[in-house]
């Protein structure tokens, strides 16, 4: 039998960045459900609306939509239903329920969540600097981290970091490497947030294996996959969290995005806390 893939058309008046992780969250509840994504970005016009609902009807599939133009959103309505697809406003329960609650008029405007604000470049300084103090560089601007990540190689530091930049968060990393001392400048810290990642040392050997792509055979292996030394690796990075007082994450099973939800869940209370002082 010949497999069809599926498809699924997520159409934006804006980048479509809500549509690609909703569509992500979504999909990963589905075993085996692997569809073609089309995506439709910007279209905020009647002749590009056009071209979308040909595209549709050229590989009929459900439709995810964040369109805000009430001209617009009727013509994709009523043409997903000429063509017998599904059409799913994703944000419409949301956005109706807090208007209400809230008693305030829904502004009607495309993209507004990525208007050139200050959280918006607060956001790209942030990016810049996890980027400029990744793996443990420019050790002389730790000072200037709002969160300061710690680990053995292998741990997920770096797209951690990135992930909690992307919330405005400026996040460092400093990698925990056997018979080098951590950095004096991240050991004078007092307020900092310095989190300790950890990991199941036989996963670790596994991602590092791979990384290096040797088998266990293999005369390049070292101790940076040897088991024995892994283990003894995490118990020590283990004993360092607890010396000084980190928190300590194991992302055995986390996901980055968990990681970095767990972090800043301990950044809020922290400021919290400081708030109360």
């Amino acid at each position: 039998m010949t497999k069809v893939t599926p498809h699924l058309h997520l159409v934006s008046d804006a980048t479509g960045e809500t549509l690609n992780s909703v569509a992500r969250a979504c999909l990963v509840q589905f075993e085996g459900v692997e569809p073609r994504e089309h995506v439709w970005s910007l279209v905020r016009t009647q002749s590009q609306m056009e071209k979308v609902i040909a595209g549709i009807g050229e590989n009929p599939g459900p439709v995810i939509m964040t369109v805000i133009n009430e001209v617009l959103r009727v013509r994709l309505v009523d043409g997903c239903r000429e063509l017998g697809v599904p059409c799913i406003p994703v944000l419409d329960p949301i956005i109706h329920t807090l208007a209400a609650y809230f008693g305030v008029t829904i502004r009607g405007r495309p993209g507004l969540q990525h208007a050139l604000d200050t959280e918006y470049f607060e956001r790209i300084e942030a990016v810049n600097f996890a980027l400029a103090n990744d793996d443990g560089q420019l050790t002389e601007r730790l000072r200037d981290a709002d969160v300061i990540i710690v680990g053995v190689s292998r741990t997920s530091k770096t797209p951690t970091c990135i992930y909690l930049a992307n919330r405005g968060i400026r996040a460092a990393n400093v990698p925990i490497v056997p018979g080098i001392p951590l950095p004096d400048e991240l050991l004078r810290l007092k307020n900092t947030l310095i989190v300790g990642l950890t990991k199941d040392p036989d996963r670790l050997v596994q991602v590092r294996r791979s990384r290096l792509r040797v088998d266990e055979d293999s005369s390049r292996a070292s101790d940076y996959i040897d088991p024995d030394a892994v283990r003894d690796e995490v118990t020590n990075a283990r004993r360092l969290y607890s010396k000084h007082g980190w928190p300590v994450i194991d992302v055995s099973r986390r996901s980055i995005e968990e990681t970095a939800a767990a972090i800043m869940a301990l950044y809020s209370k922290k400021r919290e806390d400081e708030g109360k002082g």
